[in-house]
């Protein structure tokens, strides 16, 4: 178990208030990190500060200090018709998935190159990957922006000792898609593109991020892992 053990690492998960950001926090935590977790809704334990805005992070990363861990969580969805989604809407889709993961990576690489390396993983989807089965344009679309970004990341920190992952869940059950499992028929399609016959919690996606964030993943950097119970083998 020593591969996965981040004792003496300090390790910043955003989006941490609530669903996977949540279960990483603690998983890292228990692994041996100390964890700070930053959240845009305040909370016990939770550091307040939307990721989009740089000048807030950079405020909390120096408040937190050196980092060793980063876990880029923070995400949000906008369901709605490419020919109906307004274009604020598909702009804070962006702004939150795609410039508050960057904004944060770099300012944490910075921060990991004087400590002689680090790990950072990026919470990307299986929309990353595919057209999906509902309509979901700016999602998708920011989705598959961290996917390559999360490659692009690895090949400049490399150098560094710094490596760059991400985790490409499936539909989980947290509140971003709570909507999607109260509707039977909804629900139905979404199983239908789950070969496995179960689809994972909170705790599942948690593990896939503590490997990469690990020593066991000491050589792996530039993948999205799909944790995703078949969806992308369909």
């Amino acid at each position: 178990m020593e591969l996965f053990d981040l004792k003496g690492k300090t390790a910043v998960v955003t989006g941490a208030g609530t669903g996977i950001g949540k279960a990483a926090a603690e998983l890292l935590a228990k692994a041996g990190a100390t964890v700070s977790r930053i959240d845009i809704e305040k909370g016990p334990g939770i550091l307040e500060g939307d990721v989009a805005d740089e000048a807030a992070m950079e405020k909390l990363f120096a408040q937190v200090g050196g980092v060793d861990v980063l876990v880029n969580n923070a995400g949000i969805a906008v369901r709605k018709h490419s020919l109906n989604i307004e274009r604020a809407e598909w702009d804070r889709v962006m702004a939150v998935n795609v410039d508050g993961l960057f904004l944060c990576a770099r300012i944490a690489a910075r921060s990991m190159k004087q400590r002689g390396g680090g790990s950072i993983v990026n919470l990307a989807s299986i929309m990353g990957f595919s057209g999906g089965i509902y309509p979901n344009p700016a999602y998708q679309a920011s989705k598959g922006a961290v996917v390559n970004l999360t490659r692009a990341l690895a090949m400049e920190f490399a150098a560094d000792n710094i490596r760059v992952n991400a985790v490409a869940p499936t539909w989980v059950k947290t509140r971003l898609t709570q909507p999607l499992f109260d509707n039977p028929e909804t629900f139905r399609k979404v199983m239908a593109h789950a070969p496995l016959g179960r689809l994972p919690e909170t705790g599942d996606i948690a593990a896939a991020i503590l490997y990469l964030a690990s020593p066991a993943a000491r050589c792996v950097t530039g993948i999205t892992l799909p944790v995703d119970s078949g969806y992308l083998a369909v």
